[in-house]
């Protein structure tokens, strides 16, 4: 059972709130007082709605084996939560929950004891609780329902930007003051704020790990580098992102040539030899494992395996989904699943985590950093400019091609508008197979 956009918006809102309810209970069962346990303020928790609608979108074609839809809950949930809880440290230098104290936990961000429980309510929403909420849903006169997700959305943006703000406008300030005056009168000063007092002393309660205390510990003078993209910076992450979806695509063709014999495009664009799959798949695996980088490993190829495994499932169906087309199938493989993803596959990522975070990342990371700050910047913003016209391109391009081959192969004289007509002409079916060997069209 497929579940369309406004089914979808629903369930995010539901599940927000049914995860914000659980939340709740929870923290007044071990705290014995009513605490807010949402990122934001209102009665939500967005991290749920968000499993809740990957669950609704990316499963339900696994309903019809129950320990591959129960395995899949739990390793995208985990998935999930494993880059929420990362990004979020990231952002806020603490980590939002830690499941240190149980027992076999990656890191603190997951635990089997949860991930397991995650499968399970895989299995239950696909088989019952979805398919009830879709005909409440359905009860709701359309106009009320779109007119009350569009309110719900706009207050969840509001409320999502003011506490963001807060805390980080919190940071930089005392980082700022900290630098001026290296005085505590004026930390304290700030923290008495009418505008982020209410916000901050709910954080506080709600997560002790983000407390004053600890932003006060982080409000330290820092020195402006000069070093260009130090660290796991936005630049050092798009950086890598250009040279591994480049030496992805080199890879797969190397791969492609000594087990076929035949030499393919494995390219996500039209302009150039890059993976975006590889490149994202770099930059991921970079952000999420930087911190881990000096553990050993078999403790990054374990990370390596499942977020690759993960990912690379999310991407299929993303690409299905979006451009009507499946550009790999590993249905011919042994322990595959739904032909997005295969056991053998998931080693080769937990590999390629090893070789990258061991070997080249390293080599890598100290090179991009002796480029001139400068040219290191204007290179990266030229590069960003032309993989974003690139990626559009290529998807407009895709989307002729799946319309050329719906309507049976037409010529470029049935294009519409002039650019139909450029797509046709500098795209059309022979250039796009050629790009796409492996691209399937689904009905």
């Amino acid at each position: 059972m497929t579940f369309n956009f406004y089914e979808l918006c629903w369930f995010y809102f539901i599940y927000s709130f049914i995860g914000w309810c659980v939340e709740v209970c929870a923290a007044a069962v071990q705290k014995k007082k009513f605490i807010n346990r949402g990122f934001v303020s209102g009665p939500l928790c967005p991290i749920y709605g968000t499993g809740a609608v990957a669950f609704a979108v990316f499963l339900p074609e696994l309903r019809t084996n129950p320990f591959f839809l129960f395995l899949g809950g739990a390793i995208l949930a985990s998935f999930i939560e494993f880059v929420t809880g990362a990004l979020l440290e990231k952002l806020f230098h603490k980590k939002w929950w830690d499941y240190s104290g149980i027992r076999f936990n990656f890191e603190g961000y997951i635990c089997v004891r949860y991930s397991l429980l995650w499968g399970v309510f895989a299995l239950i929403l696909t088989y019952f609780i979805n398919p009830a909420f879709a005909v409440l849903i359905h009860m709701i006169p359309q106009l009320l329902g779109v007119i009350a997700l569009w309110v719900l959305a706009v207050l969840l943006v509001l409320d999502m930007v003011g506490t963001t703000l807060a805390i980080r406008g919190m940071q930089k300030q005392l980082e700022q003051i900290s630098q001026l005056t290296g005085g505590i009168e004026q930390v304290s000063r700030l923290l008495e704020n009418a505008i982020t007092r209410k916000i901050i002393r709910r954080m506080e309660k709600a997560f002790p790990a983000i407390s004053t205390e600890t932003l006060k510990k982080h409000a330290v003078k820092k020195e402006k580098s000069e070093v260009f993209a130090q660290g796991c910076s936005f630049y050092k992450l798009f950086s890598l992102f250009i040279i591994g979806a480049f030496l992805g695509d080199i890879t797969e063709t190397i791969f492609c040539l000594v087990t076929t014999g035949r030499l393919m495009s494995r390219s996500s664009v039209v302009y150039g030899p890059f993976s975006i799959v590889w490149g994202l798949g770099c930059t991921l695996l970079t952000a999420i494992l930087y911190q881990i980088r000096n553990k050993s490993d078999s403790y990054i190829f374990i990370a390596g395996t499942l977020l690759g495994g993960a990912y690379e499932y999310v991407c299929s169906v993303f690409t299905e989904l979006v451009f009507g087309t499946v550009f790999w199938d590993y249905s011919g493989f042994l322990f595959n699943l739904g032909g997005r993803i295969n056991l053998l596959y998931c080693f080769f990522w937990g590999i390629a985590a090893v070789v990258w975070m061991k070997l080249l990342y390293p080599f890598l990371s100290k090179w991009i950093e002796k480029l001139p700050r400068r040219i290191g910047t204007i290179l990266c913003n030229v590069m960003i400019i032309f993989m974003i016209v690139n990626c559009l391109i290529s998807a407009l391009a895709l989307a002729r091609y799946e319309e050329r081959q719906r309507a049976g192969g037409q010529t470029p004289a049935a294009a519409e508008n002039a650019l139909e007509e450029f797509l046709d002409e500098r795209f059309d079916d022979q250039r796009m197979e050629r790009i796409y060997p492996n691209a399937k069209i689904v009905n």
